[in-house]
């Protein structure tokens, strides 16, 4: 299947907009392909509980699941401090660079992919770098 990756970053850059993060000012979005060309969307929904916090991923996979599909092909990320109108309340926001999936979401991916998945991640800039499922976790746990 081939990728759209512009198509998959542009919804993860929309679905970013959407993002509560009142406490972080920290906003992502990600969007996921699925074997069968559908594409699902999440944000980040932070709440004064940190550790209840939900990630972009998780909920992009949230609603993967949720409708009956079981496979990433594909997932954009989009990340990095700021206003959803673009700018920022940090003056070192500039120096972020892409937001990499929380332990917890790269076992979640795993769970869903195999090895010719691929995880964009995108800056504010719009640089992008891809990777591999085995990429951001070496020695996955595994349930076969």
């Amino acid at each position: 299947m081939a990728i759209d990756s512009a198509t998959l970053v542009n919804a993860a850059r929309t679905v970013r907009a959407h993002a509560h993060a009142r406490y972080s000012n920290y906003l992502v979005g990600a969007a996921i392909l699925d074997d069968s060309g559908n594409i699902y969307v999440g944000c980040n929904v932070e709440n004064a509980s940190f550790s209840e916090t939900s990630c972009a991923e998780a909920n992009a996979i949230g609603a993967m699941v949720s409708s009956g599909a079981g496979k990433i092909v594909a997932i954009a990320i989009v990340g990095g401090l700021g206003d959803k109108d673009g700018s920022t309340m940090f003056e070192n926001a500039g120096e972020i660079g892409a937001c990499t999936p929380c332990g917890g979401c790269r076992q979640r991916i795993l769970e869903f992919s195999d090895e010719s998945t691929q995880i964009m991640l995108v800056d504010n800039d719009g640089a992008m770098q891809v990777f591999s499922i085995d990429d951001l976790l070496p020695s996955a746990f595994r349930v076969e």
